[in-house]
């Protein structure tokens, strides 16, 4: 099959890639499952952007880069939030129905998350993901120059070298398209692409608890470093402080907003003496509207400290009616499963949530490799630092997008060369699939448990050794075995795991969303962490 441009991932990355370029090129979207089962989807916070005159591009960048520890490049953050208003002013010609407020400037309801000095969320009350992708998708799947190729899992990235490797081929290598296997059938599809962008969403699959839905095994960030692409921070894995706590309740987040709007984070009854007390004000003088590395920490400490399984969020002391129409989604959720949140606190734990680091790319996604770019959570452009601040993920998902899709519109088309078929010859149906699920269970319990909130450099050097046995038998299986859909993402938690780890090790400081018992102290100077590829030092 063959396309001007092959989008791996249909968040709202990919979709606003596809939409910006489906004018004049063919567009392949290829999604791991269905559209919507994707993190953007699940976002119920809003998007960050400067829509009232009472705030500015200045505070929004002050912002950001003090959530970010020192280390967010200030231009790519720059350019990300003065580019803010023109994407929320696409959306909703797009036809987005965000909340709206008659007495707003722009006539939309603006709400404030932690680490924001001002009301700047754009939303739909608290299903703000959810509205983007069922309108965007309906753009998609109504586009003749776009193809959908749902429940189509990518493999791995065609380069240049690759091809020819015997022979020496240019000095730089380009990317060519990809190998994407049909889940339904079975058989591997060869997808020729002038332009391939990776838009796979994060890697919070690596962590036993996380917010994220099964989709995110960093699938786009393993390809790229696969293919020769340095990564960067990696260690800055962002855990979204609350997190349901309930045995039924799968990976289901409770907003930023709710503290936003006056939610309390107490000891549960299960803290004896302490209970109902408010803790946070012990840890940070912002209290809950502290950013999520301090409040996710503070979490940690006291359910350590007093042995818990949770901590409560309580907003039970705002009026039914303001919560209903603000929060309908968690208030029916956790309605179902028996928490009233206008009458109980809601029990909530840290879960892994977003993904701070990714694949190098520059403003317009462009990654080392020609004809290959990343965008979204794959991507790291340095807007996110050491920490997300919240609801600035998917601007910059809606802004690099659209710098990607000019990037790639401005360019003069390119004769891509005689790719091969994915070869199956050599291998055969495995005997004893156990040994993936064994592996992917082991995986994500030691990372959880030694490359978690809090680390030492024992925990993660643990967790460095496990990973390098994992990996020896997880490549050993892949070479003698026909793929499956959980083989392709154990492989690419293994090297996600790995990356993750090795940044952390690299880090000899506590900043933002690492922090390390053995080096608890912040360094004077703010410096990325960058992997490179051992085939691009050679």
């Amino acid at each position: 099959m063959k396309f001007d441009v092959a989008i791996v991932g249909s968040g709202l990355a990919g979709l606003s890639v596809a939409l910006h370029l489906a004018e004049t090129r063919t567009v392949a979207i290829i999604s791991k499952r269905a559209l919507q089962d994707g993190a953007s989807n699940w976002a119920q916070g809003g998007i960050a952007a400067v829509l009232d005159s009472g705030d500015s591009h200045a505070e929004h960048i002050n912002d950001t880069l003090v959530a970010g520890g020192g280390l967010c490049d200030e231009s790519a953050t720059r350019f990300i939030v003065e580019h803010g208003r023109e994407a929320i002013e696409w959306l909703i010609e797009q036809g987005v129905p965000f909340t709206r407020d008659e007495s707003a400037e722009l006539g939309f309801h603006l709400t404030r998350e932690g680490g924001h000095s001002q009301r700047r969320i754009i939303h739909a009350a608290d299903a703000t993901g959810h509205a983007v992708q069922v309108t965007l998708e309906e753009k998609v799947r109504a586009h003749p120059n776009i193809t959908l190729f749902e429940h189509h899992c990518a493999i791995d990235l065609i380069t240049s070298d690759k091809l020819h490797p015997a022979k020496k081929g240019p000095a730089q290598p380009k990317c060519h398209g990809l190998y994407v296997q049909d889940e339904q059938t079975g058989q591997v599809h060869t997808f020729a692409a002038e332009h391939t962008v990776l838009a796979t969403g994060g890697a919070g699959k690596v962590y036993l608890y996380t917010t994220n839905p099964d989709t995110a095994s960093g699938d786009g960030i393993a390809m790229a470093w696969r293919a020769g692409c340095r990564v960067s921070n990696m260690e800055f894995i962002q855990f979204h402080p609350t997190c349901l706590y309930h045995p039924y309740a799968k990976s289901f987040l409770i907003t930023e907003a709710i503290r936003g709007e006056g939610g309390l984070l107490k000891l549960p009854p299960e803290a004896g003496a302490a209970a109902g007390t408010r803790f946070m004000l012990a840890h940070d003088e912002r209290a809950e509207l502290a950013p999520r590395d301090v409040v996710a920490r503070a979490i940690d400490f006291e359910i350590k400290k007093r042995g818990l399984d949770y901590v409560h969020l309580d907003i039970s002391h705002k009026p039914a009616e303001f919560l209903i129409e603000h929060f309908p989604t968690i208030y029916a959720r956790c309605l179902e499963l028996g928490i009233d949140i206008t009458k109980q606190p809601i029990p909530i734990v840290p879960a892994a949530h977003y993904t701070c680091g990714g694949v190098v790319t520059d403003l317009a996604g462009r990654t080392d490799l020609p004809g290959l770019y990343a965008v979204g959570e794959t991507a790291c452009t340095g807007l996110h630092g050491a920490n997300r601040l919240a609801s600035n993920s998917l601007l910059e998902c809606l802004v690099i997008g659209r710098a990607c899709a000019t990037d790639i519109a401005d360019k003069e088309k390119d004769e891509i060369p005689y790719l091969p078929d994915w070869d199956e010859s050599r291998v055969t149906d495995a005997d004893e699939e156990v040994v993936i699920s064994h592996n992917w269970d082991e995986l994500r319990r030691f990372m959880w448990n030694y490359v978690g909130i809090v680390r030492t450099t024992k925990r993660l050097e643990r967790a460095q050794h496990r990973i390098a046995l994992l990996k020896e038998e997880i490549d050993e299986y892949y070479r003698n075995f026909r793929i499956t859909h959980d083989l392709l993402e154990l492989r690419n938690l293994v090297d996600v795991a790995s990356l993750i780890v090795n940044s952390a090790l690299q880090r000899h400081e506590s900043r933002g969303l690492h922090f390390s018992r053995d080096y608890p102290e912040t360094l004077p100077k703010a410096l990325p962490s960058v992997l490179t590829p051992s085939r691009r030092k050679g």
